[in-house]
């Protein structure tokens, strides 16, 4: 009993400390969330003395959360099409601008919310947050069209100006251009009434679309189809803005320039022969090979003998500067208008070099996507508007250049060899234009027939070639 007494009384005692440890106050841990700021993201100067840009398209919304180098949006000035990238993580609260307004070099593009120890230039402003909370979680108004499902589509400015117009649901609208992209011909045909309700998209709509019609392809040498007319039932005023304005000036500038005209025709019999054996060569490395690498690389083997028109004269015509590179530029119709970029150190590529730097511009072009880089430094110029018809034309020089070149169209005419027998011949005309306080009349005749020989006997280029 006396041992029982003993162990009763010392478990009493050993349990005391374990209850007191059971009651211990245990010590709390608190959190807080960094704080946040609110930023005005200006639009940077993008360069060329650009003070506004069109807005193309938002990649964002108001509410999106970006990351540093995500795409915001895309803008078009009168030079080129610019992508805007942010340049902090953090949350859009604002969208300043509307698709198709005008934003203003130097001024805020978008607010952005990020953390307040993220570092910022001195010069970038916070903006109050008490307006920006309020927008954070608020649908954005002028954000880029989308169609029901929310998948964006694309459309240059005068297809967006037309689909404002006729106030047409895009859900409705089939997109048949690339990535999505709403054409005019899409718009045009939508309400002329031959165009069903859109499709949900489709796994591989490329795919889809090349084996349902296969037969309405047209082919690369077939005339370009011409766009459904449409009816313009009041008048509307439009600005001119963007590539347009750039047009204004640069052929304001460019017909203030007394110009002297030359023209030839040139038969390609041997040339057409030739790119017929190497056409699927160079389909072969992934390359469409057109006629134009080779006019373009004759045309900087002729450059190398008159270098004279291979230059830029001062606006005040006191200075010429002859250029070391051959950087060629080709007339382009893209989806934003009439643009020229060029071909880089012409005289150090060779033909299939070329072509493939010219679908690298083709692609980029129909994209709307040709930056400054590529719009910028040309030193001669051609237009190759044959593709589309013509055959003598009458090409304003791309002041401060001093010489350009217009292609006619190719055709197979009838001509008489030496012994007067008739042959068919592929026939393609030339019209050059040149500035002629500089330039003179035989400069230009001597130049256009040692370009015409190249052309007419190609083998001759690969005397030259590096």
């Amino acid at each position: 009993a006396a041992a029982a007494a003993a162990a009763s009384l010392f478990c009493q005692r050993s349990a005391a400390p374990l209850a007191a440890a059971v009651h211990v106050p245990v010590r709390a841990f608190y959190t807080t969330l960094p704080a946040q700021k609110v930023i005005a993201f200006n639009l940077a100067d993008i360069g060329e003395g650009i003070a506004e840009a069109e807005v193309l398209q938002w990649h964002v919304k108001e509410g999106s959360v970006v990351k540093e180098f995500d795409k915001l949006c895309d803008v078009q000035s009168d030079k080129a099409t610019v992508d805007i990238s942010s340049r902090y993580d953090g949350k859009i609260v604002k969208l300043h601008y509307a698709t198709g307004n005008m934003a203003k070099v130097g001024k805020p593009l978008v607010d952005i919310e990020i953390s307040d120890d993220t570092f910022v230039d001195s010069g970038v402003k916070s903006v109050s947050g008490g307006d920006a909370a309020k927008k954070a979680d608020a649908p954005a108004a002028n954000a880029a069209p989308a169609a029901e499902g929310g998948s964006k589509l694309l459309m240059t400015p005068a297809v967006r100006r037309l689909v404002r117009e006729h106030k047409i649901d895009l859900a409705s609208v089939q997109a048949t251009g690339k990535d999505n992209r709403v054409l005019k011909e899409d718009v045009l045909k939508f309400l002329e009434g031959g165009q069903k309700a859109a499709p949900a998209p489709a796994a591989a709509p490329k795919a889809a679309a090349a084996a349902a019609a296969p037969a309405s392809a047209p082919s690369s040498t077939s005339a370009p189809r011409a766009p459904s007319p449409t009816r313009v039932t009041q008048d509307r005023v439009e600005p001119i803005r963007g590539i347009q304005r750039s047009m204004v000036k640069s052929m304001t500038e460019a017909l203030k320039v007394p110009h002297f005209g030359y023209a030839d025709e040139i038969e390609l019999n041997q040339l057409v022969a030739l790119r017929s054996q190497l056409k699927e060569k160079a389909l072969e490395r992934g390359v469409k090979l057109s006629y134009m690498p080779f006019f373009i690389k004759a045309a900087s083997l002729a450059l190398a003998k008159y270098p004279i028109l291979n230059a830029h004269v001062n606006a005040e015509c006191t200075e010429m500067t002859y250029k070391a590179s051959h950087n060629i530029g080709v007339a382009m119709d893209t989806p934003s208008g009439l643009m020229v970029p060029n071909v880089k150190n012409v005289q150090d590529k060779s033909v299939m070099e070329i072509a493939e730097e010219l679908n690298r511009l083709q692609k980029l072009g129909k994209d709307g996507k040709l930056g400054a880089a590529d719009l910028t430094g040309g030193t001669f110029s051609l237009s190759n508007i044959g593709v589309v018809g013509g055959t003598y034309l009458g090409p304003v020089v791309v002041v401060p250049e001093v010489c350009i070149g217009a292609l006619g169209r190719l055709r197979k005419l009838p001509r008489f060899d030496d012994e007067e027998n008739v042959y068919a011949a592929h026939i393609m005309e030339v019209s050059w234009s040149a500035d002629h306080r500089v330039i003179d009349g035989m400069t230009v005749a001597q130049f256009s027939n040692l370009w015409k020989s190249l052309l007419e006997n190609p083998g001759a280029m690969l005397l030259d070639l590096r």
